[in-house]
C-alpha cells in the first residue's frame, strides 16, 4: 500500500498557540516560563522556525506533554513541505537491489548511462525480461555453495553472461558418445597442469561450448552446465575459476560434464550445493544429480578405492614423497592427490605447494573473460 500525504500539513506553531490560547498564556509569558526570548516562540508560532530537540524538551516540560510529540509534529510538517520522493528512486533501488548492476557496468556487460530509465532498460534486455515484475530464468545446472530456493541477483547474472558469451561460439552438433570418449581423453591430461590447455579444444569438439567468467563478488559460484534449445540442444559448460586450483579445476569441469552426459538442466534449472560426502543431509530429491556429478568427479580426479587405501595405509604421516609416488602410480598431477586427501582428512593446509593455479593455462585458450587484475 502507498503512503498517503494530508492534503495540507500544519507547523507545530499552530498546535503551540492552540494550547497557549487555551491556557490564557501570551507568547511573552511562555517565552518566560521556557527561558527563550519572545522572538523565538513567535518565529515557532508563525512556522517561520522550527522546533529544535531542546526546545521540544522545553516546551514539553511546561505543557506537560512530551518532547517527543513536539519533534513527531516537527517531523511530520517538514516530511509534508518536502513531499514524496522521484518515483525513479524507488525504481532504481529496485533494480539495484535485485541485480548486481554496479559491477555489470564495470565488467562492460552493460554500458553506463546517467539516464536511469535508460540503465535499467539496458539491464532488462541483458535479462531478457521486460519489467521488474518478471523473473530472468533459463534451464541450468550449477555448482555454487548452500542451498537456497533460488539463486540470487550475482549468481543470476553470472549465468547470464555465461550463456551470452556461449551463444556467440559455433561448434559443431553434439554428441554424447563424443563426450563420454573425450572423458577419457581428459584422463591422459590429468598428470601435467600443461595439460588444461587442451581442455577447451576437446570439448568444442563434442560440441560443448566452454566458456570461463571470472565469478561475480558474492556469486559463491563454481561452474554450471547450461543447454540452449536452438537449433538442437546445445550444452554450455561454464566455469569461475573462483578457486584458482588445479585439483578443483578437474572436479568442477568433470562435475559439469556429468551433469553435460546425464541432461541434468536442460527442462527446469537445478541450483546445485555443495552437500559434500554427508548423505545425511537434508536436501530435495534433486540432491541426487548433484550426488551423482560429484561422485564422478571425485573418481576421475583419483579413483576413490585407491585413494582410500592410500589413506589407511599412510595415516597419520603423509610425507611428500609418499602423496609424489602415489600420484605418479595414479597417472594424475600430485595436486588433484592432496585436493582429495585435504578433503578427506579435513586439513586444507597440507602440502598446498602442488595446488598450482590454472589460469595462466586456462585463459590464454578458452572463450575467456576474466579481470585485468586477475591475469
Amino acid at each position: 500500500m502507498s503512503d498517503r500525504r494530508p492534503a495540507e500539513g500544519f507547523p507545530p506553531g499552530e498546535y503551540l498557540k492552540d494550547e497557549l490560547e487555551e491556557r490564557g498564556w501570551t507568547q511573552e509569558e511562555f517565552a518566560a516560563i521556557i527561558g527563550r526570548p519572545a522572538a523565538v516562540v513567535n518565529q515557532i508560532i508563525s512556522g517561520k522556525r522550527g522546533i529544535s530537540p531542546e526546545t521540544a524538551s522545553e516546551i514539553g516540560a511546561a505543557l506537560g506533554t512530551t518532547a517527543m510529540y513536539w519533534m513527531n509534529l516537527e517531523s511530520a510538517y517538514r516530511l509534508w513541505k518536502a513531499g514524496p520522493a522521484p518515483a525513479r528512486i524507488s525504481r532504481e533501488a529496485g533494480v539495484r537491489a535485485r541485480f548486481p548492476v554496479r559491477e555489470m557496468i564495470k565488467r562492460g556487460w552493460v554500458q553506463a548511462s546517467e539516464n536511469p530509465e535508460v540503465l535499467e532498460q539496458r539491464i532488462f534486455e541483458f535479462f531478457g525480461i521486460a519489467s521488474l515484475d518478471e523473473t530472468p530464468s533459463l534451464a541450468h545446472a550449477a555448482s555454487k555453495t548452500g542451498y537456497p530456493e533460488d539463486i540470487n541477483g550475482p549468481q543470476r547474472a553470472w549465468l547470464f553472461r555465461v550463456r551470452q558469451i556461449a551463444k556467440a561460439m559455433v561448434t559443431p552438433t553434439y554428441y554424447k558418445r563424443a563426450l563420454r570418449d573425450a572423458m577419457e581423453t581428459f584422463q591422459t591430461l590429468r598428470s601435467e597442469a600443461d595439460g588444461i590447455r587442451q581442455v577447451p579444444n576437446v570439448l568444442a569438439k563434442c560440441g560443448v561450448r566452454f566458456v570461463v567468467v571470472e565469478p561475480v563478488p558474492s556469486s559463491k559460484i563454481e561452474g554450471v552446465c547450461i543447454w540452449l534449445k536452438s537449433p538442437d540442444w546445445s550444452p554450455i559448460i561454464g566455469m569461475s575459476l573462483r578457486r584458482d586450483r588445479i585439483d578443483n579445476f578437474w572436479f568442477v569441469l568433470r562435475h559439469e560434464c556429468e551433469h553435460v552426459l546425464n541432461e541434468d538442466g536442460r527442462e527446469v534449472a537445478i541450483v546445485d550445493c555443495d552437500i559434500g560426502d554427508n548423505t545425511d543431509v537434508a536436501v530435495p530429491e534433486i540432491a541426487m544429480e548433484e550426488r551423482i556429478a560429484n561422485a564422478a568427479a571425485a573418481e576421475f580426479c583419483v579413483p576413490q578405492a585407491e585413494m582410500a587405501d592410500f589413506i589407511v595405509r599412510h595415516r597419520p604421516i603423509f610425507s611428500e614423497e609418499k602423496v609424489l609416488n602415489f600420484a605418479r602410480r595414479m597417472q594424475v598431477h600430485p595436486g588433484l592427490v592432496v585436493g582429495q586427501l585435504q578433503r578427506a582428512l579435513k586439513n586444507y593446509s597440507i602440502l598446498r605447494k602442488h595446488l598450482v593455479s590454472v589460469r595462466p593455462f586456462v585463459a590464454p585458450v578458452a572463450m575467456t573473460q576474466v579481470l585485468p587484475s586477475a591475469l
